[in-house]
């Protein structure tokens, strides 16, 4: 148990924050591919596309909250901790994607050079969040002196405008960028509401979540929460609903597993397709289950856990490179460090 404190200076609320993001992150691929392996959807078909409007725009949501603190570093130090960091993670695990992916292709081996570049403009697979992220800090550290009533506007009728370029890269960047520069030009405010929730009574909170779980249903099944505007509404208001919980979960030690996944989410990120692919696998061929639901929750359980697992080990043995950057890839020469795991832009010491 003592593996799952709490890394001092840390801000608790943002970790279970980002821990509720990524385990739904990898329940949404994991039910998807269980979907498409069964030719049925399931039960938690249900759930997942409930939770579409908020999932990944809280996501970026938190991931700029504290750029702000980074933002004014030298092109050199920003670009090794914000655009190398990430490109390195991306290309090693694109590699490996690839490797495992390719070899079954069409093209077999042969194939490989091919589908190894093509990811180098088309984001692969699952690593497309890191391959925008990336993007998102090199164009918030161009337009760091333009004014925030240009670019916010800008960046919101780019959300609005549903781009469909079948071009992935632009597609979400345009998308999601509103969610990410706001969580960075708003910090101090969402700070400052999550440090206001921690002062309400937790049947206040509640009563504000059932309110809001009814309405995100209610917007999903109507589409009303995938229309232009709307769609951004229900993106920030399923970001606050998030932190609410984030906030309601840090006061119960019980839930101190998903802290520990936000903590940790750059591994869960990179590593939880080989859990979930081989899970999924066994399971279905095995006919131990026949409902999809129960499937899906034991393949997210796996995709969570598994590179949590291995996560740990790498660090300790040679194979530490899969989660911590090396020396050579990093501009600044200095030692390799444990990375701390996190797909947002760091956390500083609350203040």
């Amino acid at each position: 148990m003592s593996a799952l404190l709490a890394t001092p200076g840390r801000i608790d609320w943002v970790d279970y924050a980002k821990g509720i993001c990524i385990i739904l992150v990898v329940m949404m691929h994991s039910t998807l591919g269980v979907e498409a392996a069964l030719g049925h959807p399931s039960w938690l078909n249900e759930f997942i596309n409930w939770a579409r409007p908020f999932r990944m725009p809280d996501f970026f949501l938190i991931s700029g909250l504290f750029l702000a603190s980074r933002i004014d570093r030298p092109w050199r130090a920003y670009a090794d901790t914000k655009i190398l960091h990430f490109g390195y993670f991306y290309l090693l695990w694109m590699t490996i994607q690839t490797v495992l992916k390719g070899w079954h292709g069409p093209d077999g081996v042969w194939g490989l050079p091919h589908y190894w570049l093509t990811a180098l403009v088309e984001p692969l697979g699952t690593l497309w969040f890191i391959y925008v992220l990336m993007l998102f800090f090199i164009t918030v550290k161009l337009v760091r002196y333009v004014p925030v009533w240009i670019v916010w506007p800008v960046a919101a009728a780019l959300e609005l405008a549903t781009i469909h370029t079948g071009w992935l890269a632009i597609d979400e960047f345009a998308s999601r960028f509103v969610y990410f520069y706001t969580g960075y030009v708003a910090a101090r405010w969402i700070m400052s509401f999550a440090a206001g929730l921690s002062r309400v009574d937790a049947p206040s909170l509640l009563a504000f979540l059932a309110t809001w779980v009814l309405v995100n249903l209610w917007g999903v099944h109507s589409g009303l929460a995938f229309m232009p505007v709307l769609s951004m509404v229900y993106g920030f208001a399923g970001g606050a609903a998030v932190i609410t919980v984030a906030q309601l979960m840090s006061r119960i030690r019980l839930f101190e597993p998903v802290r520990y996944c936000g903590e940790n989410t750059l591994p869960v990120y990179l590593a939880f397709f080989l859990f979930m692919a081989a899970t999924r696998v066994v399971l279905i061929k095995s006919g131990i289950f026949a409902d999809g639901g129960v499937i899906s929750l034991i393949v997210t359980a796996a995709g969570v856990i598994g590179p949590l697992v291995m996560h740990w080990i790498a660090i300790r043995t040679p194979a530490w490179f899969l989660f911590v950057r090396p020396a050579f890839a990093r501009l600044s020469g200095r030692k390799a460090q444990p990375a701390a795991g996190t797909l947002s832009a760091g956390q500083p010491k609350p203040v």
